[in-house]
This record gives C-alpha cells, sequence and structure tokens, in this order.
C-alpha cells in the first residue's frame, strides 16, 4: 500500500494512541510486527497502543486495539473516550470485549463500559479459585481481587501504590501461569471513601500513565468490598477519571481525552 495512510494521535490523560480509520478506506491487515513498528517511540509514530476503526454488523462500527508489544486485546477504556471524542456524537460500538456506548463530552467523554465479569472462568484463570480474595501472592502483593471488564484484571490494595516496585513485580504476575490469557496488574491506595490512587502495569505495555479499564476494575473492587462508594475518583499518573457503579450494573467511566495531531505514513516502510 504505498499511498499514504492517515493517522491521528490522541491520549486520554498521556496513554497515547495512533488511530487508523479504516471505516471507508480499508487497510491491510494490522500484523504484530507493524503495530510494533509504529508504536515505537524512536523509529515509529510512537505509542501505547495502535487504534484501527473499521465497519462492523452488529454496530455503528468496530474498535479493535494492538499494544505495543503487537498483541490485540479485547478493551481499552482511555481509547473508548478518545474515539467518543473523535466520533463527536453518542454512538456504540464493537470491540472484543463487547459492545460499548460513547457519549461525548465537553474535553472528554462518557463510556458505559458494561458489566463487569468476576467467574474464574470469565477473567480467566487456569483453575477455579474465589476471585473476590485470591489466595496468592507475589512478594508484597497478595489477595488480589480479578475483575474482567472486557480485559483481565487483579487489583491489589496497598498502603501506599507508589511504593511498590511494579516494574518488578508487574511482569512476573502478567505472565503467571495462573493468567492464561495474561492479565492487567493494578495496586491502588485508599484516599478516601470516594478517592483512589492508582498505578497499573498494562498487559503488553508495561507500567502507563492511564488505564480506563484498570481505573473501571479497580473502582469496583474497591465498591464490592466495602471499601469505597460510587462514583469513585480514580487518580492516576496521568490524571483522574470518575467511575460510577452499582451491584449488577454497568459501569460508567468519565475523563477527558485530547487529540494531538494528524499526520500519514506508508504502510510498507512499517510492515
Amino acid at each position: 500500500m504505498t499511498l499514504p495512510v492517515p493517522f491521528i494521535k490522541m491520549h486520554g490523560l498521556g496513554n497515547d494512541f495512533v488511530v487508523i480509520d479504516a471505516r471507508t478506506a480499508p487497510v491491510p491487515p494490522i500484523t504484530a510486527k507493524l503495530a510494533r513498528a509504529l508504536a515505537d517511540r524512536h523509529t515509529g509514530i510512537g505509542c501505547d497502543q495502535l487504534v484501527l476503526l473499521e465497519p462492523s454488523e452488529t454496530c455503528a462500527f468496530r474498535m479493535r486495539i494492538f499494544n505495543s508489544d503487537g498483541g490485540e486485546v479485547e478493551a481499552c477504556g482511555n481509547a473508548s473516550r478518545a474515539v467518543a471524542l473523535l466520533h463527536g456524537e453518542p454512538v456504540t460500538i464493537e470491540t472484543g470485549g463487547g459492545p460499548i456506548a460513547l457519549e461525548p463530552e465537553t474535553g472528554g467523554a462518557r463510556v458505559d463500559m458494561g458489566k463487569p465479569r468476576f467467574e474464574w472462568d470469565a477473567i480467566p484463570l487456569a483453575y477455579a479459585m474465589d476471585t473476590f480474595s485470591m489466595p496468592v501472592g507475589w512478594d508484597s502483593l497478595d489477595a488480589p481481587m480479578a475483575v474482567n471488564v472486557g480485559n483481565p484484571h487483579v487489583i491489589f490494595f496497598v498502603e501506599d501504590a507508589a511504593a511498590v516496585p511494579l516494574e518488578t513485580l508487574g511482569p512476573d504476575i502478567e505472565h503467571d501461569p495462573l493468567f492464561p490469557e495474561r492479565v492487567n496488574v493494578n495496586v491502588a491506595s485508599l484516599a478516601g471513601r470516594d478517592h483512589l490512587v492508582l498505578r497499573v502495569w498494562e498487559r503488553g505495555a508495561g507500567l502507563t500513565r492511564a488505564c480506563g479499564t484498570g481505573a473501571c476494575a479497580t473502582a469496583v473492587a474497591a465498591i464490592r468490598r466495602g471499601l469505597a462508594k460510587s462514583p469513585v475518583r480514580v487518580s492516576l499518573p496521568g490524571g483522574d477519571l470518575i467511575i460510577a457503579w452499582e451491584p449488577h450494573g454497568s459501569i460508567l467511566m468519565s475523563g477527558p481525552a485530547a487529540e494531538s495531531f494528524r499526520g500519514s505514513f506508508v504502510w510498507e516502510d512499517y510492515a
């Protein structure tokens, strides 16, 4: 594909994306090699995730997400807000984690992320166990809750999230055989009944300035354990998200998103 392919660089709280809109102009299949090359911050465009918009048979359009390691994932809350801002009007879209509803707001968007799942085989885990307080641990981190919010998360509540060596523990937990599809790792501390401080090791991307699905999963876990009440402000290194959830209901996430710049690239240079 020798013609230039347009892209839009966007971010949500510093979690950044290269968005390719293939809804009317198809592009060749995305490969792990292409996703890694475009995500490279030295020789590519640079991003945490590559986002592809394409036609859908069930919703207005489909959003696919590829992490910087080239792997495709089911959901991304921050990317969902960016796409909502880009689309400009309320819409329901298809994702690998199921349909989600997007509603642009001033400076960002509100996203209905659907209902969380807690069954061990929905996370998924390698074998059955209680996901409310898992009888497992890694060094100083133990007894996490597991939640699937379109992708898998484990959440640890600690005294000081900033003090946890997540850069070393994160990869060990992500790749533990307990998680056959790997897992996102969240460490959170309580700043009040309606305020959490969160750091995330993101599956396939590493430490991130913000993770929308991580904020959703962590708020849900805190509410289920009686540590917080809805709505919850979740403070990440890149900024704050507001998460609202009532048991048996859908998760509503609100927060900012922004367009950084637009450009184009030649497919063969990265494929």
